[in-house]
C-alpha cells in the first residue's frame, strides 16, 4: 500500500510465511495521501466511506453512474479528487477511468469495489431480465474492474483491491435467488485473488456486510436483524483495514451466526432458515 523498492513484495511474502499468525494483509492505519478509488460511491456505504476517508486525508477518485453526488462528495473532501462517472457494465468506461487515475496520480493504492444491484427475488417471481441485470452489475462489473486494475497494481508493485460481497453469499437464502449467488461468486473470487496476488505483495480484502440501511435494502419487506447505518458500516470497513484482515465482516454478532450456518448439514440448515425467516 506504500511505495516499495524492487524485491520488497517477495520479502513481505517470505515474512508472512515465517509468521503464520501475522495479518493476512498489511494493516492500513494512515490514510493521508493514500490514493483510493471507490466504485459505487454515490450513496450508502460508498458515500459514507468517501466522507470518512476524505476526512482522514485520502485522495479520492469516486465512481458511480450519477456525477452530481460524486462532485458533492469531493467538494467536502480535504484533498483534491476525481469524479469519474461510469456504469460498471461498460468495460471500456471502467478501463478508461482506471487509466486516468493511473496517469494523473501515478498509481492506485486501494480500489474499493461496492457497485452492485439488488432486487429481492424468489423462484415463484423469477424475472430473467432482472436476473441478468444483477449478474452484469454484481459479477461482470467486478471482472471489468479487475481487468482494468490488476495490470496497474502489478506494474507498480503495490496497492490492493477490496471486493464488497455480502453474508447473503454464504449460503442460499429466501428472496436472494440471484443476488446471493452473485455474492457467493465474489467470495470465491476474492479468495482466489488473494492466493494469486498476496505473494506479489498486493492486498486483497473481502468485505462481507450484514444488513445495512441503504437505498438498496429499502426494497426489503422483512425484518432485517442487526441493521446498521452506512456510517457504522464505513467505520467497520476502515477498522478492518487497520487490522490487516482478509475478510472484513460486520456486524460481528450477526455475521458470526451466519458463518455458523455455513457449517450446518443441509437438513439442519434448511430447517433453521425456515424457522428464523418464517418463509
Amino acid at each position: 500500500m506504500t511505495s516499495v523498492t524492487p524485491g520488497a513484495p517477495a520479502q513481505r511474502s517470505r515474512a508472512r510465511r515465517r509468521r503464520p499468525f501475522a495479518p493476512l494483509n498489511e494493516p492500513v492505519r494512515d490514510w493521508k495521501g493514500r490514493r483510493v478509488w471507490i466504485v459505487g460511491a454515490s450513496s450508502g456505504i460508498g458515500a459514507a466511506l468517501a466522507h470518512r476517508l476524505g476526512r482522514l486525508g485520502a485522495r479520492l477518485a469516486l465512481s458511480a453512474r450519477r456525477e452530481a453526488p460524486l462532485s458533492a462528495l469531493l467538494a467536502s473532501a480535504t484533498a483534491p479528487g476525481l469524479a469519474l462517472p461510469l456504469d460498471v457494465v461498460d468495460a471500456g468506461a471502467v478501463a478508461a477511468a482506471a487509466a486516468r487515475i493511473d496517469e494523473e496520480w501515478g498509481g492506485i493504492d486501494l480500489v474499493i469495489w461496492l457497485a452492485g444491484r439488488y432486487v429481492p427475488m424468489r423462484a415463484q417471481e423469477f424475472d430473467l431480465g432482472q436476473a441478468r441485470a444483477m449478474l452484469e452489475a454484481n459479477l461482470s462489473g467486478v471482472l471489468h474492474g479487475l481487468d482494468a486494475v490488476i495490470p496497474i497494481l502489478r506494474r507498480h508493485g503495490h496497492g490492493g483491491i477490496a471486493l464488497v460481497a455480502s453474508v447473503a453469499g454464504y449460503r442460499g437464502l429466501p428472496k436472494s435467488l440471484v443476488y446471493g449467488p452473485t455474492k457467493a461468486a465474489l467470495i470465491n473470487l476474492a479468495e482466489a485473488l488473494y492466493l494469486d496476488l498476496a505473494p506479489e505483495g498486493l492486498g486483497v480484502w473481502l468485505v462481507s456486510p450484514g444488513f445495512v440501511d441503504t437505498p438498496m435494502t429499502a426494497a426489503n419487506d422483512f425484518r432485517m436483524p442487526a441493521l446498521v447505518d452506512p456510517e457504522q458500516a464505513a467505520q467497520a470497513i476502515i477498522d478492518g483495514f487497520g487490522r490487516g484482515a482478509f475478510e472484513i465482516r460486520f456486524p460481528r454478532r450477526f455475521t458470526s451466526w451466519m458463518q455458523l450456518l455455513r457449517v450446518l448439514p443441509y437438513r439442519a440448515y434448511f430447517a433453521a432458515v425456515r424457522r428464523f425467516t418464517g418463509l
